[in-house]
Protein backbone atom coordinates (compact mmCIF):
# COMPACT_ATOMS: atom_id res chain seq x y z
CA UNK A 1 0.00 0.00 0.00
CA UNK A 2 1.34 3.13 -0.89
CA UNK A 3 1.52 6.47 1.57
CA UNK A 4 -0.99 9.15 0.71
CA UNK A 5 0.97 11.96 -1.31
CA UNK A 6 -0.21 15.74 -0.73
CA UNK A 7 -1.32 17.46 -4.05
CA UNK A 8 0.58 21.06 -4.63
CA UNK A 9 -2.27 22.78 -5.82
CA UNK A 10 -1.43 26.68 -5.71
CA UNK A 11 -4.02 28.40 -2.80
CA UNK A 12 -6.98 30.24 -4.36
CA UNK A 13 -7.02 32.77 -1.75
CA UNK A 14 -3.98 34.53 0.03
CA UNK A 15 -4.07 35.54 3.86
CA UNK A 16 -5.60 38.70 4.62
CA UNK A 17 -3.92 41.65 3.90
CA UNK A 18 -2.47 43.60 7.18
CA UNK A 19 -5.56 46.01 5.89
CA UNK A 20 -8.21 43.88 7.10
CA UNK A 21 -7.31 44.21 10.21
CA UNK A 22 -7.48 48.31 10.89
CA UNK A 23 -8.84 49.74 13.74
CA UNK A 24 -11.49 50.52 11.65
CA UNK A 25 -12.57 47.22 11.24
CA UNK A 26 -12.57 45.84 14.85
CA UNK A 27 -14.23 48.73 15.61
CA UNK A 28 -16.90 48.20 13.70
CA UNK A 29 -17.36 44.48 14.35
CA UNK A 30 -16.93 45.17 17.66
CA UNK A 31 -19.60 47.30 17.67
CA UNK A 32 -21.78 45.71 15.59
CA UNK A 33 -21.09 42.44 18.11
CA UNK A 34 -22.22 44.67 21.03
CA UNK A 35 -25.63 45.44 19.24
CA UNK A 36 -26.30 41.55 17.98
CA UNK A 37 -25.54 41.09 22.17
CA UNK A 38 -27.97 43.47 23.32
CA UNK A 39 -30.59 42.42 20.91
CA UNK A 40 -29.98 38.91 21.15
CA UNK A 41 -30.22 38.74 25.13
CA UNK A 42 -30.92 41.77 27.12
CA UNK A 43 -34.13 42.82 24.82
CA UNK A 44 -35.60 39.38 25.07
CA UNK A 45 -34.82 39.08 28.89
CA UNK A 46 -37.31 42.10 28.96
CA UNK A 47 -39.93 41.05 27.19
CA UNK A 48 -41.80 39.76 29.45
CA UNK A 49 -42.02 43.08 31.50
CA UNK A 50 -43.28 44.20 28.05
CA UNK A 51 -46.51 42.15 27.55
CA UNK A 52 -48.69 44.81 28.82
CA UNK A 53 -47.96 46.90 25.72
CA UNK A 54 -50.08 45.82 22.52
CA UNK A 55 -49.48 46.76 18.94
CA UNK A 56 -51.55 44.81 16.44
CA UNK A 57 -52.97 42.47 18.73
CA UNK A 58 -50.20 41.18 20.07
CA UNK A 59 -47.99 42.13 23.02
CA UNK A 60 -45.41 43.97 22.25
CA UNK A 61 -42.88 41.64 24.15
CA UNK A 62 -43.66 38.88 21.48
CA UNK A 63 -42.88 41.15 18.57
CA UNK A 64 -39.45 42.24 20.24
CA UNK A 65 -38.34 38.63 20.79
CA UNK A 66 -39.86 36.60 17.77
CA UNK A 67 -39.06 39.32 14.83
CA UNK A 68 -37.03 42.13 16.58
CA UNK A 69 -33.89 40.23 17.00
CA UNK A 70 -34.22 38.70 12.95
CA UNK A 71 -34.47 42.05 11.97
CA UNK A 72 -31.89 43.58 13.79
CA UNK A 73 -29.78 41.10 12.65
CA UNK A 74 -30.42 41.66 9.12
CA UNK A 75 -29.63 45.61 9.96
CA UNK A 76 -26.41 44.92 11.20
CA UNK A 77 -25.42 42.87 8.39
CA UNK A 78 -27.01 45.52 5.83
CA UNK A 79 -24.85 48.04 8.32
CA UNK A 80 -21.80 45.63 7.64
CA UNK A 81 -21.62 45.63 4.08
CA UNK A 82 -22.44 49.28 3.97
CA UNK A 83 -19.82 50.15 6.03
CA UNK A 84 -17.33 48.07 4.35
CA UNK A 85 -18.22 49.26 1.09
CA UNK A 86 -17.28 52.54 2.19
CA UNK A 87 -13.87 51.45 3.86
CA UNK A 88 -12.90 49.54 0.32
CA UNK A 89 -13.95 53.29 -1.50
CA UNK A 90 -11.66 55.45 0.87
CA UNK A 91 -8.93 52.87 1.06
CA UNK A 92 -9.06 52.97 -2.97
CA UNK A 93 -9.17 56.75 -3.37
CA UNK A 94 -5.74 56.68 -0.69
CA UNK A 95 -4.23 54.65 -2.86
CA UNK A 96 -5.05 56.46 -6.04
CA UNK A 97 -3.80 59.79 -4.42
CA UNK A 98 -1.05 57.89 -3.11
CA UNK A 99 -0.52 56.50 -7.18
CA UNK A 100 -0.56 60.52 -8.58
CA UNK A 101 1.50 61.74 -5.93
CA UNK A 102 4.22 59.53 -7.07
CA UNK A 103 3.96 59.73 -10.17
CA UNK A 104 6.99 61.20 -12.30
CA UNK A 105 5.74 64.54 -13.66
CA UNK A 106 6.45 64.43 -17.52
CA UNK A 107 7.20 67.64 -18.87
Amino acid sequence: MQPLRKIHEPELAGPFPPDMHDVRHLWLKGGLLLVWALVSFVATYFARDLQAFVVAGWPLGHWIAAQGAVLMFIAIVVAYCWAMNRFERQDAARVAALTTERAPSHG
